[in-house]
């Protein structure tokens, strides 16, 4: 667990006076640190405005990378908020970007202020909550994607501007390329049939990053534990590595990442917890993308774009310094193994759980095959971590 030091803090919250004063052309002066945490060495706090030439909110919140992290994370997340700052206030999916200093990779937020975090809603007891929490996050994602579809030429300027060449960059979908090549040596290790029709649909997911035919603005982590619930409906906190991607794969995801959450109460309910998502998703982007419109269709897509998720999830499982050598044999403890992405579990139930429930989904939109290989891999991990 990486620890940040008060010192760490200050010098942040320095930083961010110095940018702020720039702007303004004039001395500007935060109080009262407060650390918000944090994925990995990334320092996030909200401070206090105590001079404020700018007329400025009364808190802002500060996000700071280290100066030795990949400076491709930085630029793509600060060509995220200024893009999507950019955007009508009624069409802006989280907080604006009210400065920023790419030397010392530090950005200043508006505060979306304390609200309730999509994971608490999710754990809660109260059912009604639960559901209208998971239809909000529904379309609150598909109000985003219609608000930004055909805007990846204005997104691809802003970051060419701040990073020259990285506009053709996607780390994540690098990642599930290489997630996708690793299968059949896996799926041999586990005695698990890999067909082709499943071998397709995983390779044609990955093409999801660079291409696709619903191609919208993505945050890049849109789980629950990056969005906030407050006045004015949900908010998504995280850009980092945001940029255009098929937006199937993001209620993909979000569908993937809810189920983990829910409280034992509601697990009963998920599927009409998905269904819920997936039709206030649909309702938003019906009328710029009529193809979604047909159910069968729709569900493809979403079960081709599930599949990569719930197999990166796995991919992610493995300590990498094992790799697929030590799979037959390993049971990972859910407190040895940890990520920063929604999707990152640390506790191998979760990822069986998320087999199981590919299979059900698929099963009801009648993709027998790919159901069948849900369950089956589900069942040869169930054996292998926690038998």
């Amino acid at each position: 667990m990486t620890v940040i030091t008060e010192s760490r803090i200050a010098g942040v919250v320095r930083a961010a006076e110095a940018v702020l004063s720039h702007r303004a052309g004039s001395p500007v002066t935060l109080a009262d640190p407060e650390d918000l945490g944090g994925s990995g060495r990334t320092v996030v706090v909200r401070a206090r405005v105590m001079a404020n030439p700018l007329s400025m909110d009364r808190t802002l919140v500060i996000k700071a990378l280290p100066d030795d992290e990949d400076p491709r994370a930085f630029h793509r997340e600060l060509a995220s908020y200024k893009y999507a700052t950019a955007l009508p206030t009624e069409s802006r999916p989280g907080p604006q970007l009210i400065a920023s200093d790419p030397d010392v990779r530090v950005l200043v937020l508006t505060d979306l202020g304390h609200g309730r975090s999509m994971s608490s809603l999710l754990s809660g007891t109260d059912p009604v909550e639960t559901s209208h929490a998971v239809s909000a996050w529904g379309q609150a994602l598909g109000r985003m994607h219609a608000a930004t579809a055909g805007g990846e030429i204005d997104f691809r300027a802003i970051l060419r501007r701040g990073a020259p060449g990285a506009e053709d960059e996607d780390v994540l979908g690098d990642s599930a390329v290489r997630a996708a090549a690793d299968a059949p040596a896996l799926l041999a290790r586990l005695d698990v049939d890999f067909p082709d029709e499943v071998r397709d649909r995983l390779t044609g997911a990955c093409s999801l990053f660079a291409d696709g035919d619903h191609r919208a603005f993505s945050p890049s982590d849109v789980g629950p534990e990056n969005i906030l619930l407050n006045d004015e409906g949900v908010q998504f906190m995280d850009y980092e590595w945001g940029g255009f991607r098929d937006a199937t794969l993001d209620i993909a995801y979000a569908v993937v990442t809810c189920g983990a959450q829910l409280s034992p109460s509601n697990v009963g309910k998920r599927t009409d917890l998905e269904i819920s998502m997936v039709d206030a998703w649909r309702s938003e982007v019906y009328s710029i993308w009529p193809s979604l419109g047909h159910d069968g269709e729709c569900s493809r897509k979403i079960t081709t774009a599930r599949l990569l998720w719930t197999w990166l999830s796995t991919m992610w499982m493995l300590p990498p310094e094992d790799g697929l050598a030590g799979v037959e044999a390993t049971h990972i403890s859910p407190s040895g193994y940890s990520h920063d992405w929604a999707l990152h579990s640390n506790d191998p139930r979760i990822v069986v759980a998320r087999w199981a429930d590919l299979s059900a989904a698929a099963a009801r939109a009648g993709e027998s095959t790919i159901a069948e290989f849900a369950a089956h891999l589900g069942t040869a991990l169930q054996r292998t971590w926690l038998t």
